[in-house]
């Protein structure tokens, strides 16, 4: 017969402790510390056209040497990415893999504005470095798009020559606009269409339209609805 042996007390205490340090180097990726699948957003306003926005964001992507794919409406998702750390000795025997992407989407918010919404989407990652991955820190994808936008700004859907920029007034519509300063408010879906808007009333962002010469009572006779 075969001798069983039996652990002593202090070896039993020993084991208690290792399995204790496995299952706390577990715990940080189990879903009760926040490990499997999370998801969280940051967005950014800014003064342009979604589809100079979302070009503009590519190229700040490509600036950081970020792989990413592009999807339809104004859409590109970052290849994952494993993270600094690592899932550890335990955790790689577990299947845990670290890792996480970027899900960014351009929203236009008016005709000559948008909004840059920036998921970061993460996985077996412990919740304790989740804002460390976030697009604003990992990346400062916002203060580079800002960047850009101020070195090489997109060019304006306006024309530049053979007109006048009007400040809008606040509270002040096309119509009304094109009243002041035309004498004639029905001139305003022809300011419209140069400035590149479609409705008279959403103006969100915009603080100056351009206004043809051959509109302007100073520069002809008389300014009627072309």
């Amino acid at each position: 017969m075969r001798s069983s042996k039996i652990l002593s007390p202090a070896a039993l205490a020993m084991l208690a402790m290792m399995l204790a340090g496995c299952i706390a180097t577990y715990a940080p990726y189990s879903a009760a510390g926040g490990g499997t699948d999370t998801v969280l957003g940051e967005q950014h306003d800014t003064p342009y056209p979604a589809q100079d926005t979302f070009v503009m964001t590519q190229d700040v992507l490509r600036g950081e040497g970020v792989l990413f794919e592009v999807r339809p409406n104004d859409h590109v998702v970052t290849n994952w990415r494993p993270t600094d750390k690592g899932a550890g000795v335990f955790g790689s025997l577990l299947g845990v893999n670290p890792q996480y992407r970027y899900d960014i989407e351009v929203v236009p918010t008016g005709t000559r504005t948008s909004r840059i919404v920036a998921n970061l989407q993460t996985q077996d990652m412990p919740d304790s470095d989740l804002n460390a991955y976030l697009p604003t820190k990992r990346l400062d994808l916002f203060g580079k798009f800002d960047q850009l936008a101020a070195n090489l700004p997109p060019p304006s859907p306006t024309p530049r020559e053979g007109g006048v920029n009007f400040a809008l007034l606040p509270g002040e519509d096309l119509p009304a606009l094109a009243k002041r300063t035309t004498g004639n408010e029905k001139n305003w879906r022809q300011i419209a269409k140069d400035n590149g808007l479609e409705s008279a009333t959403e103006l969100s962002g915009i603080e100056t339209i351009w206004v043809r010469d051959n509109l302007l009572p100073a520069r002809k006779g008389s300014a009627s609805a072309p």
